[in-house]
């Protein structure tokens, strides 16, 4: 009998950007240019959001790293050059550090409005900015057990993305005031364990039964198994500044799917752990990203990110040769020495004192690397 084919973890990555006006560096509700302005460039891969003020673009299924790199690179620049065109710019941070979400116009789409009038406020206050990395799966069951293991480095991952400390021109002392924002919405945040993907179907099918939903994709935990595409959604990220960390975030989350796979197929597994245990960690990287500490629970004490990081690389290190990623996990190492977005807009407005310097902070590291 022929060798079960190895699966090969394609990606996809969706970014959402903010929408600025580059004279008062204000969050603007003009995605309706850059859609039309977009139309034959990007095609399907841009998409509004709930807030005008507010694009995001997806990449097509990605074979591996570098193709990527050169998928979100390419859009990325022609999204920069698109909103350049209309007198705007492109910035990536998980929040705007001062403009209100009162102020912002909401989109126009039955979807939009049916997740407003069933959220109302928390809806229209929901203003934040992500990263989402989908890694292709063999299959649904094999899916739903990686889930339930990868959830256990979903803080570790998410610490190194942190780029929203400012939250409608106050600091709010948070690594990632985003995930704050959006936890206010319902089936967010860790998922439970599923012993298999049909407990997992059930549940979905109990919460459509029962009108708590109309379908899965309103089920919005920071780890998810899709409910159209044969992946996993990592949602857990504030989208990063720059486009190297976009990747660095991606090739980790690739690595770490493809090495619990592998023990997954020899039968040795990873332990798992309860979503209140996780949690723990969760809110210590939204608090303090890179810079403060996260439980160990093996050994059962508080251990610095930073280690714990370090100790998530070496657990991949076999497997991202084989994936071709090492150079991208190794971006890691700039992360750790630079500090993460949200260390490095703090940095900025500490040295200023002028929350549009850290605005244009934003733009320029938004657009590093694109040779516009």
């Amino acid at each position: 009998m022929a060798a079960k084919k190895k699966p090969k973890f394609t990606l996809g990555i969706e970014e959402e950007f903010q929408i600025v006006d580059p004279v008062t560096r204000e969050l603007k509700s003009h995605i309706e240019e850059i859609i039309e302005g977009g139309k034959v460039i990007l095609k399907e891969r841009v998409r509004p959001e709930l807030h005008q003020s507010v694009v995001e673009v997806g990449t097509d299924i990605c074979e591996d790293i570098a193709a990527a790199r050169k998928s979100v690179t390419g859009l990325r620049r022609d999204l920069a050059g698109l909103a350049q065109k209309a007198n705007l710019r492109i910035a990536a941070a998980g929040t705007h550090p001062f403009s209100h979400w009162i102020d912002q116009k909401i989109s126009t789409g039955e979807r939009y409005q049916g997740v407003l009038n069933d959220m109302q406020q928390i809806a229209r206050a929901n203003l934040i900015f992500g990263l989402h990395v989908h890694v292709g799966m063999p299959d649904r069951e094999t899916a739903i057990q990686l889930q339930n293991t990868a959830r256990y480095f979903l803080p570790h991952i998410f610490a190194l993305s942190t780029n929203s400390p400012f939250w409608v021109g106050r600091n709010t002392g948070y690594a990632s005031y985003r995930l704050q924002v959006f936890q206010r919405f319902p089936r967010t945040g860790i998922p439970d364990l599923f012993d298999s993907v049909n407990e997992f179907d059930d549940y979905v099918n109990l919460l459509i039964k029962t009108g708590c939903i109309d379908n899965a994709k309103k089920i919005w935990w920071d780890i998810r198994l899709h409910p159209l595409f044969h992946t996993l959604e990592f949602r857990v990220c504030d989208i990063p500044m720059r486009v190297d960390e976009t990747i660095c975030l991606a090739a980790i989350m690739q690595a770490v799917i493809a090495k619990l796979y592998k023990l997954h197929r020899e039968n040795l597994g990873f332990r798992t752990y309860r979503a209140r245990l996780i949690n723990e960690n969760r809110w210590r990287a939204s608090r303090y990203g890179i810079n403060g500490k996260m439980i160990d629970f093996g050994k059962q004490e508080e251990v610095p990110t930073r280690d714990l990081i370090n100790e998530l690389l070496e657990f991949i290190d076999d497997v991202v040769d084989e994936l071709g990623s090492r150079a991208e996990v190794n971006y890691v190492q700039q992360i750790l020495a630079h500090g993460t977005g949200a260390d490095r807009q703090v940095e900025v407005y500490n040295r200023t004192k002028d929350l549009k310097q850290v605005v244009d902070y934003i733009i320029t590291e938004t657009h590093h690397g694109l040779d516009l």
